[in-house]
């Protein structure tokens, strides 16, 4: 073997070991959280990330150009004083919700997204629950005082409801001063599930402020490599 061919393969080799060495390094969540243990479904889930170095973003979430409508890209900010989280914060609200603190992770995706996976902690509430033209008021209803933390002033009912909303009055009927904080996300930033059950709320009063929205969604976990609860 030539010198020039000895070079080569030498280069070679160098460049494979240190792609060896690349692809078996540790993949923290940040430069000092490695792991989060919470719980889902009543058993203990470790968030982590993907600790192959080479593993790519499952198929589900590598489409780039699904169609619009309706599949569109949701703006950055969705309302006035709801805020956009990224995945630390998400993360960081879990733990918060594991503690005992008065929010609540929704998962705002129909069940059969649900089963190929969740962020651990969330609780599944389908948009379709929350939406006027595919559930009905008193249905609305259940989830938020059931689910939500929402009461209600006096005997209100679904009726009163339904006029509240017509003559734009939801605050006489509603009190959310003991409501939780809510942590809606669905598929993605082009996914349209959460911001259908983010309108409903809007509409129904719910305070702005206690309205968080992750954005990316599942398509920003997944490629992170972060884990999910099935």
């Amino acid at each position: 073997m030539n010198k020039i061919m000895q070079m080569a393969v030498g280069v070679v080799v160098s460049v494979l070991s240190i792609n060896a060495i690349a692809e078996n390094k540790p993949v923290g969540i940040t430069g000092d959280m490695m792991s989060v243990t919470v719980k889902h479904a009543g058993a203990d889930v470790d968030i982590v990330r993907n600790q192959d170095n080479a593993a790519i973003v499952k198929d589900a979430y590598a489409k780039t150009s699904r169609p619009c409508p309706p599949f569109c890209i949701q703006p950055i900010k969705f309302a006035p004083g709801i805020e956009t989280l990224g995945e630390v914060e998400v993360i960081d609200y879990v733990q918060r919700q594991q503690a005992g603190e008065n929010i609540l992770v929704v998962d705002s995706r129909t069940p059969d997204w649900v089963k190929r996976g969740t962020i651990p902690g969330a609780t599944n509430i389908p948009f379709t629950d929350l939406h006027p033209s595919k559930s009905t008021t008193a249905t609305i209803m259940n989830v938020m005082l059931n689910q939500f933390g929402v009461k209600l002033v006096g005997d209100a009912d679904e009726f009163d409801v339904d006029e509240a909303l017509v003559a734009g009055t939801v605050s006489d009927v509603f009190d959310y001063s003991d409501a939780k904080t809510l942590v809606l996300f669905c598929n993605g930033m082009w996914c349209g599930q959460s911001p259908a059950s983010m309108k409903t709320l809007m509409k129904f009063g719910y305070p702005q402020e206690k309205i968080k929205w992750f954005r990316g969604g599942m398509q920003t976990w997944e490629i992170l490599g972060l884990s999910v609860a099935m």
